[in-house]
Order: structure tokens, then C-alpha cells, then sequence
């Protein structure tokens, strides 16, 4: 199951883990939520996967970050744990092949993105901000479980993308 990393605590104090409790505060990550329970108490095989912020071969998500960043009144300093659309499909074969049985798994790059810095890839740079950050690991996902996994990106970063022209 495709699920959201944005399903843990906005106040977490570090990059949050599998293990960790989840607490959406937004609807998108609370019926995603609803969906891996129903997914675990079918009785069926399953593994789920919470995903970092997709993006990848002219997807247009880092397009919208601009749009994303003001309607969520996001702070240029916050980061997101990223994904590309070929590590999706990486993770999907392991799904298939069942390492991922009866687990959910973070499924990131290897280094998370600022607000500044996606905006700034979609071509609209954001306005720099000296008030601190108040949820400074919210959307920062630990990749650690799918490395153990024998995860290994083909896209590390999304500047990796960006030079390979595959954002």
C-alpha cells in the first residue's frame, strides 16, 4: 500500500521511524491511516509504504511546492524526505518479491529537501525567513529500515534528478 510519511507527529525530535506512533493532523494522513488499519486486519499478505514527497520525470509535484508551501504556511527551513518515481518502483519489486511481508517501510532518498530549496528548483524562489523553526523533523522520514532491506536509490537526491534532467 502507497501511504504518506506525513502520518507521524508534527512534534517529533528527530526523523521518525517505522516504530514510531503516528498522529495525523491533516485528513490526507488521518485516511491513510484508516487505510493501512483496514489493510492489517484483512487477514491479507500486505506491506505498506510510507512515502516521502514524490516526484520525478515531469510529475509536476516540485512544480506545485511553491503553491504547497503557502497554503500550508510552510517555513523555508522545513525539509522533506524525498522520493523518486524510480525508487518507487524499486520498492514495488521488493514488495513483490516479499521483502517487505507484513512491514511498512519509509520509503526516502537519501537526503531530505528544504521548502527553499524545492521552490527554488520549481523555478520560484521563496522569500528567506529568520523565525525559527517550530517543527523542525515533521516530514523528515528515517530511511534506515530500507537500507537494512538492501534498498539502494537510484535517484540519492532530488539534485541528483534535477542535473540528470529526470525531476
Amino acid at each position: 500500500m502507497a501511504s504518506t510519511g506525513l502520518v507521524y507527529s508534527e512534534n517529533s525530535s528527530r526523523p521518525s521511524r517505522e516504530s514510531d506512533s503516528v498522529a495525523p493532523e491533516r485528513d490526507y494522513p488521518a485516511s491513510k491511516i484508516a487505510a493501512e488499519k483496514l489493510l492489517q486486519e484483512s487477514g491479507l499478505n500486505w506491506s505498506i509504504l510510507h512515502l516521502g514527497f514524490v516526484y520525478g520525470d515531469a510529475d509536476g509535484h516540485i512544480g506545485q511546492m511553491p503553491h504547497i508551501a503557502q497554503i500550508m504556511r510552510l517555513h523555508p527551513a522545513n525539509r522533506l524526505s524525498m522520493i523518486h518515481h524510480r525508487d518507487i518502483a524499486t520498492f514495488i519489486k521488493m514488495g513483490l518479491d516479499g521483502i517487505l511481508d507484513g512491514r511498512i517501510v519509509n520509503a526516502v532518498d537519501d537526503a531530505p529537501m528544504t521548502i527553499f530549496e524545492l521552490c527554488a528548483l520549481a523555478g520560484q524562489p521563496m522569500e528567506p525567513e529568520a523565525t525559527p523553526l517550530t517543527h523542525p523533523w515533521y516530514g523528515v522520514l528515517d530511511g534506515s529500515l530500507a537500507l537494512s532491506l538492501g534498498f539502494l536509490p537510484a535517484m540519492a537526491t532530488a539534485w541528483q534528478a534535477a542535473r540528470e534532467n529526470a525531476l
